[in-house]
């Protein structure tokens, strides 16, 4: 029997390295299928340009907020306004917002103070609120550390020509602070996760959620869901979102643009508690999907592997070719797709950033509490409740 155990562990190590292999092929060819259409499809845009309003709710300051903010100033586009929204009156970002009004005066920027509080996810209370301040049908909502290029506009609601589309949501990339934590995430999100939403798509035959980086959708389709009011209590609103509109059998398409994220300069503290919240969002929002990560978990499953063989040629061949697909990945997708200058410099972490996203992935399965914006809540089924300090 006690032969037996390092032999199963052996064989479970072996088919963990085969499928994460197989799954890291799959990306490459998502990514190869995005970049071929991306390509084809030049520089698209809405035939008849509508008006859009773009609403950016805001919870204090982020590093380079500034810039975010004017570079939706700057856009190649006739007729757009700028909506930001903040649920507390004295938020350090509301003077970054009235900078932006003295430097782009001839441009619509509102501020909206939202103090009244519809839910336990502030910021779709705010959202809610903001809408009634929105002139057009045509709707953009990012976050507000997202910075954009001058043909944003343009490219990311052309999908919405046609009809049948009913939101569109972008890849982004991160730009990482000074510390290790930061480093870590921005490679997290370039060469794990928007890997992973580009083989999504692939394999489900389009995305039936959204990325927070930009979500464009009609006034229209967002009344048939029932409003931003309708999961105000949801951790995840952006899969949320995406998930209603899929739901009236519209389309999420995921457009050709990418767009940055300035993240914070995160302690490893922070950048896992960040992590773990996330996390725990995707497990409660596809929960079938993020069971199914165990078997892409590559990195781990080849060590497992080489330590059960002791050290068989096998095993370190099988090593090898793991990483070597595993780098594949981040070259392509994060460098590739997402334009990511920082991947060569910072793929001798990717091992390290591997491992940790399975100790993530572990404690993300035991436990339903997260932490929001220096708030503790209760994560139930996808809805958020507060705990009291």
């Amino acid at each position: 029997m006690m032969h037996s155990i390092p032999r199963m562990v052996q064989m479970v190590a072996v088919f963990g390295t085969v499928s994460s292999s197989i799954y890291y092929l799959v990306c490459l060819w998502s990514a190869a299928k995005f970049l071929r259409e991306r390509k084809a499809g030049g520089e698209a845009c809405t035939p008849d340009l509508p008006p859009i309003s773009i609403l950016k709710p805001l919870k204090g300051t982020d590093p380079e907020i500034d810039e975010s903010f004017r570079s939706h100033c700057l856009q190649d586009y006739p007729q757009y306004e700028l909506i930001f929204g903040v649920s507390d009156p004295d938020d350090p970002a509301i003077e970054s917002v009235k900078e932006l009004q003295r430097k782009f005066p001839g441009r619509r920027i509102q501020l909206v103070v939202s103090p009244k509080i519809l839910g336990a996810n502030v910021k779709v209370s705010t959202l809610a609120q903001m809408l009634a301040e929105a002139r057009y049908d045509y709707l953009i909502v990012n976050d507000s550390d997202i910075r954009v290029q001058p043909d944003y506009l343009r490219r990311v609601t052309a999908p919405l020509a046609d009809l049948r589309v009913g939101m569109v949501t972008c890849l982004y990339r991160g730009v990482a602070g000074a510390t290790l934590g930061s480093r870590l995430e921005a490679l997290g999100i370039s060469t794990d996760f928007c890997a992973s939403v580009l083989a999504a798509r692939q394999l489900e035959g389009g995305i039936r959620f959204g990325l927070g980086s930009s979500l464009a959708f009609r006034r229209a389709e967002l009344e048939k869901i029932g409003g931003f009011a309708s999961f105000v209590d949801y951790l995840a609103d952006d899969y949320e979102l995406g998930r209603r509109m899929a739901g009236l059998g519209l389309k999420v398409e995921l457009s050709d643009v990418v767009v940055e994220t300035y993240l914070p300069a995160y302690s490893l503290g922070e950048f896992f508690a960040h992590q773990l919240r996330w996390a725990r969002g995707v497990r409660d929002a596809r929960r079938g999907g993020y069971m199914g990560l165990v078997f892409t978990f590559g990195f781990l499953w080849a060590l497992l592997a080489l330590a059960a063989s002791r050290g068989a040629f096998w095993a370190c061949i099988a090593l090898a070719v793991t990483l070597f697909v595993r780098l594949a990945v981040a070259l392509v997708v994060g460098r590739g797709v997402l334009g990511d200058r920082q991947i060569p410099k910072a793929a001798w972490l990717i091992p390290l950033r591997d491992l940790l996203t399975v100790a993530i992935w572990i404690a993300s399965l035991g436990g339903h509490t997260v932490t929001w914006r220096g708030e503790r809540f209760r994560l139930q089924d996808g809805k958020l409740t507060r705990i009291p300090p």
